[in-house]
């Protein structure tokens, strides 16, 4: 009588169903590898790196190349899922006859969803710095291995996607570093870990570099400055009466700044001639201004806030006049002007705009002043009216207007209304602005 063999007896179905496990595991280790390499921080594996790990230097050096990396994970990620499918479909197929291709199907699915796709990446999102510098020597050897293989499929993807107009840049990341920051910043104050001014801070200081010294510079309308040629008691009173330590000098034309005077300098020179070793009764009215004022720091106005901030503390000065391309004033900036573009407005108790530029009234509106700029005004009030065509609220109102708007005119332009308050000349000089 012969004896009908099992398959379940036989050692060639455990050797398959074996073969199945050891695939899953590294399906689900190339699954966990990828999410844990993706979702690490770049940062915290700096920080690693800088104190030893070599882990996460070698994480940091295979992420340098996101796509040969996700390319690499995925080609053997790929392979050892459909050499598990098949063995699987050949295995339940022998045991079951035909139902076992749909058998086959359901189980591998469900083995695959669970245990190579939700449960290493779930582990791997917890723990992404850790399961990346634990990952990376084995991924490293993977990429060497799969390296000629993914170049050739770069290159195929490329030739597809120009046939459709699409040009892939190989140097360009999906997200620059910015633009992540700023990303996270709005995230986490949206869902309260992050203070409003801790926000503004950091991207304040992460915007010096893409913002011209125009955008902020004090207009030369609103400059106070010295006539070198004005009686000397006269300058001496008009520098007590200024809020401001350093004033430019200029003569017969305002356009000509012969020097930068600061107010110490100014008393010490005044003093010398009064109550020095060659003081004499008439000594103030020899006194010369160009003799105590600083050579003047002009500036081109597309220098960008970043770079400038820089120049400043290099030549160790505090102050710097702005010219257009033509030589032509236009204004002048400080370092304090950069650093409030960072920290928000400095004040002191010399400062006569000390008080909140944007105010509330009765109505529910703000009463805002027309100099005060877009980006201050959507920092104070967080909103987001644009700044590309102009850098002050009035100017905002004459852009969009295309005319120098007489008091009480409103216009509805970016979701708000605006109402001129106050007009002198052409200069706005208030406006009642409120959300739509």
């Amino acid at each position: 009588m012969t004896e009908i063999s099992s398959p379940f007896t036989d050692a060639a179905f455990w050797i398959t169903a074996g073969s199945i496990l050891f695939l899953l595991v590294l399906s689900g280790f190339f699954s966990g590898s990828e999410t844990a390499l993706t979702a690490a921080s770049r940062g915290k594996l700096r920080a690693q790196a800088d104190k030893g790990s070599t882990g996460a230097q070698k994480a940091l050096a295979i992420t340098e190349d996101n796509e040969r990396l996700i390319g690499s994970v995925l080609l053997g990620n790929n392979l050892v899922n459909i050499l598990a499918t098949s063995l699987a479909t050949a295995l339940f197929t022998r045991a079951f006859g035909e139902s076992g291709v749909a058998l086959a199907t359901l189980v591998m699915t469900l083995l695959v969803l669970i245990f190579a796709e939700v449960l290493p990446k779930t582990y791997a999102i917890t723990n992404a710095e850790a399961a990346a510098a634990r990952v990376a020597p084995v991924i490293r050897l993977v990429i060497t291995v799969f390296s000629p293989v993914v170049s050739a499929v770069r290159v195929l993807v490329r030739a597809v996607l120009a046939l459709f107009g699409v040009r892939a840049d190989p140097d360009s990341h999906i997200l620059a570093v910015r633009e992540e920051i700023a990303g996270a910043l709005y995230l986490g104050h949206s869902e309260g870990v992050v203070e409003k001014e801790d926000r503004d801070r950091i991207l304040g200081a992460l915007d010096l570099g893409e913002r011209a010294v125009e955008e902020i510079m004090l207009h030369r309308s609103q400059i106070e400055m010295l006539n070198a040629d004005t009686d000397p008691e006269e300058l001496l009173r008009q520098c007590l009466d200024s809020p401001h330590t350093r004033l430019p000098v200029y003569r017969n034309d305002p356009d000509n700044i012969i020097g930068v005077v600061h107010a110490k300098d100014l008393l010490r020179g005044m003093y010398k001639l009064m109550f020095g070793p060659e003081a004499s009764p008439n000594g103030l009215k020899d006194f010369d201004i160009s003799s105590v004022a600083m050579k003047p720091y002009f500036i081109p106005d597309t220098t960008t806030l970043d770079d400038q901030m820089r120049q400043f503390l290099r030549r160790r000065t505090h102050f710097a006049l702005v010219v257009d391309e033509y030589g032509s004033l236009e204004g002048l900036i400080t370092l304090e002007d950069i650093l409030e573009e960072i920290v928000g407005e400095i004040t002191d108790e010399f400062d006569p705009a000390a008080d909140h530029p944007v105010k509330k009234t009765k109505d529910g509106q703000f009463l805002i002043d027309g100099a005060m700029t877009i980006r201050d005004v959507n920092r104070a009030m967080d909103w987001a009216l644009p700044d590309d065509e102009a850098n002050t609220v009035a100017g905002l109102v004459i852009h969009e207007a295309q005319m120098i708007p007489e008091p009480g005119q409103v216009f509805s332009f970016h979701g708000f209304r605006f109402e001129v308050r106050e007009r002198v000349g052409n200069r706005i000089i208030a406006l009642k602005i409120r959300p739509l």
